[in-house]
């Protein structure tokens, strides 16, 4: 059969790319992009679209009969830093969409989900420094108490009623083609933005504040891999650690300086400091590398001369 892909949050940034290269690889008409607002020209024009509202089941459940899907991509959610403005809302909308997904693969309807969980599931309390795939996870935010309960959720469909569910713990992510979603990491994204206008960048976490971090390009690929690798090769059924990068901004401005010598960098922590002083600053991702033969390719040198020569 071939495969059919819903791609639920497909205008986020990680739903975009994520859409444009599953269309790469199954065409067009094969991946079905969905959101509650549209999209980008490039996504509205390259397959079908359809507006959709993660948090009601039925119309997903209309979108993936009618194109007769069997396999879901859902990316919609509330990120870190807009989720605590919001608390109930990302609750809901992170939640009741995930729900809902898993239902349709426990009911047949569907045969295989991925989900994306976050490092926002670790707390103050997680080691900080290569933080291994099974540690304490005690998240102090909306965003990592609602992963962290999704990855109960998705471990329990996988184990009661088998339903082939996969996922992994992104990093902070950046890209060059979407702005910014509301995330603590965002400064990584903002920071290019600012050096190739020739502005002074204003950053809202404190120079040393180090984080795992990943370029877009490899989290796409590694969202494509363990979707296509074989069912027995997928151990970790909550989900996986997965990392590339760590950095600080200091160190993302050195970088940067190195291509733009004019470029300068200040401080002015506010709210988001907290969120990252309560995440580890290096992952420890063996077992991701060890089941399904994970590799990055991009380290903060390379992503920093991609990122500046696209934006410009």
């Amino acid at each position: 059969m071939a495969t059919k892909v819903l791609v639920i949050g497909a205008c986020g940034q990680i739903g975009t790319e994520l859409t444009m290269r599953l269309r790469e690889i199954y065409g067009g008409e094969q991946v079905i992009a969905s959101d509650i607002r549209e999209g980008s020209e490039e996504i509205m024009a390259s397959g079908p679209f359809e507006s959709l509202d993660a948090m009601n089941k039925s119309q997903i459940e209309d979108v993936c009969l009618h194109y007769q899907v069997n396999e879901v991509y859902l990316m919609a959610a509330m990120l870190s830093a807009t989720g605590e403005k919001f608390p109930k809302k990302a609750w809901s909308l992170n939640m009741d969409s995930l729900m809902h997904v898993l239902d349709l693969a426990k009911e047949g309807k569907i045969d295989k989900l991925f989900w994306p969980s976050s490092i926002a599931v670790f707390g103050p309390t997680t080691p900080k420094h290569d933080t291994p795939q099974h540690t304490i996870m005690e998240p102090t935010t909306v965003y990592g108490i609602s992963k962290q309960t999704g990855e109960r959720w998705c471990e329990y469909y996988h184990q009661k009623y088998g339903v082939d569910v996969r996922s992994m713990r992104y990093p902070g992510l950046i890209s060059w083609k979407t702005l910014p979603g509301g995330g603590t990491t965002d400064y990584a994204i903002d920071i290019f933005h600012k050096a190739v206008a020739g502005e002074n960048y204003n950053c809202f976490l404190s120079e040393n504040t180090e984080l795992p971090m990943m370029y877009m390009e490899d989290a796409v690929r590694a969202t494509v891999e363990i979707m296509r690798a074989p069912s027995e090769e997928i151990i970790e059924r909550s989900s996986y650690n997965l990392s590339g990068m760590s950095f600080t901004p200091q160190d993302i401005a050195n970088e940067i300086n190195k291509h733009v010598p004019d470029f300068s960098i200040s401080y002015e922590p506010d709210f988001r400091q907290q969120i990252a002083d309560s995440w580890p600053s290096s992952i420890d991702d063996a077992p991701a590398r060890k089941d399904w033969n994970w590799k990055h390719e991009y380290g903060l040198d390379q992503m920093v001369t991609e990122m500046l020569s696209h934006l410009k």
